[in-house]
């Protein structure tokens, strides 16, 4: 279990506040920030950041293989930790509501959501789960509800893999037949089943409709993923899925912010230079400010690195670039008390030392989540310093 940390002024660093990079002071007691004098602890060298918010992390798959039998409150511990590492002080971790089954099916679903309200207490991240939804997934809507309203979801991507899919099984049957095995099906059965929902394409648009109404009821947070047109991201935008998720073209993104919708992005794509597939660089939607935030998709470190290359490229200060992965994602989740280092917000925290830019501590509503050698070294003083009061 955690230990908050007591009261404590982290002092002569330089902090992100109100949009601007300030030589100030950062009070801290009982997880919120604060005012007021107290213990001061020496932050000389250090850059102080509002947490990472990522929403959408996909660390399971890479954790759980190759036990994709683990106990999961092992695996949950362990991203809780790799999370806390690179500054992350709220995440969401995708699961898919899928077809395919396996670790990608409402039954291996409804057993992480078990675990992780089991752990949850334990974990220093406020790491939540995130539900991606198969938008031809049709007649089990109400055992999704049910699981969400148990298990206190609060965020759903939908997403249609069919095509993509029966495009594999056509061209790479052999990667096909991997992913069936995965699934605990044979590739005969996985296509049947893929061709079986496509034919009833019809029905989808009031079953969406359908989920929608009820997200809106439960106060859930909705959008899609991976929209392969503007056309496709205006449909969603219609029912209320308004989040656009790592579309797959410059018109998807566009339509989005034509619409006012809010656009994320991976990191790792970012960092990477990697292609979309409409063509299209990340990069450059975010340089032509086609991007809201930025999300970890499979690799936590990029998250922040990200946010580095686009203050090194000249394409947003550093104060633009930290908010892609704080305030901005707090104002899509709807977080108000998070995202900033304003007086009574959560605190969370990621000191980052100026020199090396590498994350030395995180503090996640009050509570050090990991401690590098650097920042430990200055805290020494100051547990020296309670131990002899309280004597």
């Amino acid at each position: 279990m955690h230990t908050a940390l007591p009261p404590v002024r982290l002092t002569g660093a330089h902090i992100l506040r109100d949009g601007a990079i300030q030589r100030r002071s950062l009070a801290i007691a009982d997880g919120r920030i604060t005012k007021g004098p107290l213990p001061e602890v020496d932050m000389r060298g250090y850059l102080l950041l509002p947490g990472i918010i990522d929403l959408n992390g996909n660390a399971l798959p890479r954790h759980l293989s190759p036990e994709p039998h683990a106990d999961l409150k092992r695996v949950l511990s362990a991203i809780d930790r790799y999370a806390a590492a690179q500054g992350v002080t709220t995440g969401w971790l995708t699961q898919g509501w899928s077809w395919e089954g396996g670790t990608e099916g409402p039954d291996f679903a409804e057993r992480l959501l078990a675990s992780h309200l089991a752990c949850k207490p334990a974990l220093g991240t406020d790491l939540r789960l995130q539900l991606r939804c198969e938008t031809h997934l049709l007649g089990i809507a109400d055992r999704m509800l049910a699981a969400i309203r148990r298990y206190g979801v609060d965020f759903v991507l939908f997403d249609n893999s069919l095509e993509q899919a029966l495009e594999m099984a056509r061209c790479d049957p052999e990667a096909f037949a991997v992913r069936a095995r995965r699934a605990g099906r044979t590739p005969s059965d996985l296509r049947d089943g893929i061709e079986e929902m496509i034919a009833r394409h019809s029905e989808v648009p009031r079953h969406l409709c359908r989920l929608a109404e009820a997200f809106d009821v439960l106060g859930v947070c909705y959008g899609s993923k991976a929209d392969p047109d503007g056309e496709t991201r205006e449909t969603y935008s219609m029912i209320g899925a308004n989040i656009a998720a790592m579309p797959s073209s410059r018109q998807a993104a566009a339509a989005a912010k034509a619409m006012n919708d809010p656009v994320i992005l991976s990191a790792y794509d970012v960092l990477s230079g990697g292609n979309k597939t409409g063509g299209i660089r990340a990069v450059d939607l975010v340089e032509q400010q086609l991007c809201d935030a930025l999300v970890s998709d499979e690799h936590y470190p990029s998250l922040a690195a990200a946010a580095w290359s686009l203050v090194d490229k000249g394409l947003r200060s550093l104060p633009g670039a930290w908010a892609m992965i704080s305030s901005r994602p707090a104002e899509i989740l709807r977080l108000t008390d998070r995202g900033s280092l304003d007086f009574g917000c959560r605190a969370d925290v990621v000191a980052v030392n100026t020199q090396t830019r590498a994350v030395e501590m995180t503090i996640a509503g009050g509570v050090v989540t990991h401690l590098g050698e650097g920042a430990a070294r200055r805290f020494a003083g100051f547990t020296a310093m309670l131990d002899m009061a309280a004597e």
